[in-house]
């Protein structure tokens, strides 16, 4: 069995995971527990991030509860840039740690990691976020524009106070 990592349900937005009341999932249901497809959680296993507890008689693949938040938490990590071979590479670290302290330490590192260049990449996307709403605003008056009054005036416009945002005035640059 794999090494199951202890990582907390942080929202409540999807069902407990002990709610099998100690029988195991068929594939099929893990799947549609985590909201993924049976195809997927089969790549998982052959990447060795998830592992069956046994077989069922029909030869279906079963998992306890714990493969609910595994599965959640290789779709974090996927939310959060990684690639399967990536997060396999970090389950091995995690294996390799040897100990407790070690192996949270190294996690503790990957996160913070993470969590700069998530703050980074919504920095960059608040300034996109206004340079769209500056844009739209813009082109909300643009249909005052007399129809005959041709594009290329469109740089010089009088009907603004101030010059069109760069998603505006890029449109008109010269390369």
């Amino acid at each position: 069995m794999a090494t199951k990592l202890p990582i907390a349900a942080a929202h409540c937005d999807h069902s407990p995971v002990d709610a099998t009341d100690g029988e195991p999932l068929r594939v099929g249901d893990l799947a549609a527990r985590t909201q993924k497809t049976v195809r997927a959680l089969h790549l998982y296993e052959e990447l060795g991030l998830l592992t069956p507890i046994d077989r069922s008689k029909g030869n279906y693949r079963l998992y306890d509860a714990g493969a609910v938040l595994r599965v959640r938490w290789i779709s974090k990590l996927q939310d959060m840039g990684f690639s399967l071979p990536a997060i396999r590479d970090v389950l091995a670290e995690w294996e390799r740690s040897g100990s407790a302290s070690v192996a949270m330490a190294k996690i503790r590192v990957l996160y913070q990691q993470k969590l700069e260049e998530t703050r980074t990449q919504m920095a960059r996307l608040t300034l996109l976020e206004r340079e769209l709403e500056s844009s739209i605003t813009y082109l909300d008056t643009c249909d005052t524009c007399a129809p005959e009054r041709l594009i290329n005036a469109c740089t010089r416009c009088d009907m603004h106070e101030h010059s069109a945002p760069e998603l505006i005035a890029g449109l008109h640059a010269k390369s």
